[in-house]
């Protein structure tokens, strides 16, 4: 196994992990876009009368949210706002009061801030080029790789946290990725992907689904996984995780509930709210107070006169 990625895992003494460079990484992409073509969830971003901007919305939606929360807000967002000049032209507090309760708030001021530069930049259209679309507000590598993958058919490694706990099971043996992606993973992912760009667009989506539905992080469905004679971490014995502890994030009485209950109040009034009525939503005085000051850092709500405050715009 090459070096920088053996470091990154630390199995039992009794798993033995097969050297990624003896996979048979062309069988994989083959078996798993065979079975992602009776398999696949029928997704609205997915058809094909998906234009790049619906899909471009269900990137940002999606980002550390699941798909059957998405659905609905996704559908009212495409036909509400169905190009980016649409969005851009509303003002940003509607952007916060339509993003509704799929949380991180902050992601959809960022799709408004993009679609406003994509409707003054790119003359209304979403940018194919990867470099490019990492220039727009909120792109990130991996939102820039999925746009121009999934819209463009272009060819990148798409390496989403599903993506990545395949390829680590399948070529390392090892139960989960680093939290995060880093350069052996992407190593890791262009191994794996086709040479033909049309073909490494559906493998990004088709490893993204297998990881969804079948490679998942806490109960994989190793029997009905169409990889399984290739997969390194099954021929182990599905060995225990032996990294860092994985805690799962608490939300009950944290800061970011605390900023929800503020933002939704907001979202619930047409007018400005006075600083009492706001903060009165909230039973721990000092929290709200911090809630309010990061809201207001981060441009989701403004100071409406009078210690009043609004969504922007």
């Amino acid at each position: 196994m090459p070096r920088r990625w053996a470091a990154r895992f630390r199995p039992t003494a009794t798993v033995s992990i097969v050297d990624p460079a003896a996979l048979d990484h062309a069988a994989v992409v083959t078996k798993t876009l065979r079975w992602y073509g009776h398999a696949a969830r029928d997704l609205p971003w997915r058809r094909s009368e998906a234009t790049p901007w619906s899909i471009m919305i269900s990137e940002f939606m999606l980002q550390q949210t699941p798909v059957a929360r998405v659905l609905q807000p996704w559908q009212q967002w495409v036909e509400r706002w169905p190009t980016p000049a649409a969005l851009a032209d509303a003002p940003s507090g509607e952007a916060v009061r339509a993003w509704g309760r799929l949380g991180y708030p902050r992601r959809a001021l960022r799709l408004h801030r993009a679609a406003t530069a994509i409707r003054d930049d790119h003359d209304g259209e979403v940018p194919a080029d990867y470099h490019i679309l990492l220039g727009l507000p909120g792109v990130g590598s991996y939102t820039a790789a999925a746009i121009a993958s999934f819209a463009y058919r272009r060819r990148h490694v798409v390496l989403d946290t599903n993506v990545r706990r395949v390829q680590t099971r399948v070529a390392l043996g090892a139960a989960y990725p680093h939290p995060s992606a880093t350069a052996a993973d992407r190593a890791l992912g262009e191994e794996f992907l086709p040479s033909k760009a049309e073909r490494a667009a559906r493998w990004a989506v088709a490893s993204m689904e297998l990881g969804a539905l079948i490679c998942t992080a806490r109960s994989p469905r190793c029997d009905a996984c169409p990889v399984r004679s290739h997969c390194s971490w099954y021929a182990a014995g599905r060995p225990d995780w032996d990294g860092p502890p994985r805690i799962a994030q608490r939300y009950e009485g944290t800061d970011r509930q605390c900023r929800g209950a503020l933002l939704g109040i907001l979202r619930s009034s047409d007018d400005a709210v006075g600083a009492e009525d706001l903060l009165q939503h909230w039973p721990d005085r000092r929290q709200a107070e911090r809630a309010r000051d990061s809201l207001l850092a981060d441009g989701l709500m403004i100071v409406a006169g009078d210690d009043r405050y609004a969504l922007p715009g």
